[in-house]
Formats: structure tokens, C-alpha cells, sequence
């Protein structure tokens, strides 16, 4: 027997559980760049010109002071708890477009930040022994802008 097409079954797929994983995905994101995890709502909701530029700035801005030598380390405070707060803050946006719990996204998303916090840390640690920074710096960024677009693409709004 298949699961039927409408109803629960497919309210499912696109319920609670995803919005946890996407706020997962998002949590890793602003675990990587902290301004991803606020820019996400701004940038998802149609906001208008003024709302989204100091979004779009906010990201650039990270981006590249990111890679600067003078930038202190993410993992000195308040940084992680700065990403934690971010993650959880778009994930608390993410489950009220979708009407879910926000709790629960809000948790999950500032955990998995501690892994785009820390995995980040490491990953351009390793990535600096072996080249320039910037290289392992600009793999970081595809890879959490990426996870914030997964985490914003289809948040069903109802």
C-alpha cells in the first residue's frame, strides 16, 4: 500500500522533520558564517530592496573579512555563542513560515552550529597546512552557503 498523496502522509515529508533538518543544515551554515543564519529569513521572505541590501551586505561583509589575517578566531567568545544565537534565531523564522514547533528547531539549529563552529575551525586549520588559507577559507563558504540555501529553498509557508 503506498502512502497516500495528500493528507498525512504527505504533510509528513514536508512537516516537523524537515524543518528540523533543515534547521540542522542551517545551524551548521551559521556555524561557518554567522550572517547566514539571520541573512536566511531576510533573504527567503521577498522582502524589499531596503530589508534585503544590509542582509546581502551583512554576508559579503563576513565573507570576505573572513579571510583577513587581523580577523579574530570564531572560536574566541563570544563567537560561538554569537553563531549559536544566529542559527537559532532563522531557524525560529524557518518553523513559524512552516508552522511547526520552534523550539525544537531553535535547538537543533544552535547545536549544529557547535559543528559548523568547531568543524569549520579544523577544516581551515588541516586546509592551511596544505595550501593558503583562502582556498580552504572559500571551500567553508561554498559549503555553508550552500546548506543555507537547502535549509531556505522550499519553506513551505501555509
Amino acid at each position: 500500500m503506498s502512502a497516500p498523496r495528500h493528507g498525512h502522509g504527505s504533510r509528513h515529508r514536508t512537516g516537523t522533520g524537515s524543518v528540523l533538518l533543515r534547521s540542522a543544515a542551517l545551524g551548521v551554515a551559521a556555524g561557518s558564517r554567522a550572517s547566514l543564519g539571520v541573512a536566511g529569513p531576510v533573504l527567503s521572505s521577498g522582502a524589499g530592496r531596503l530589508t534585503r541590501w544590509p542582509a546581502v551586505l551583512g554576508v559579503v561583509g563576513e565573507l570576505t573579512g573572513d579571510k583577513l589575517p587581523s580577523t579574530p578566531s570564531r572560536l574566541d567568545p563570544p563567537g560561538p555563542s554569537g553563531r549559536a544565537v544566529s542559527a537559532a534565531t532563522g531557524a525560529v523564522v524557518l518553523a513559524r513560515r512552516a508552522r511547526r514547533p520552534v523550539w525544537s528547531a531553535a535547538l537543533i539549529a544552535a547545536a549544529a552550529s557547535t559543528v559548523g563552529t568547531w568543524g569549520g575551525a579544523a577544516w581551515r586549520s588541516r586546509a592551511a597546512r596544505r595550501g593558503p588559507d583562502w582556498r580552504g577559507a572559500l571551500v567553508e563558504d561554498a559549503v555553508a552557503i550552500t546548506l543555507a540555501t537547502l535549509a531556505w529553498r522550499e519553506s513551505p509557508r501555509r
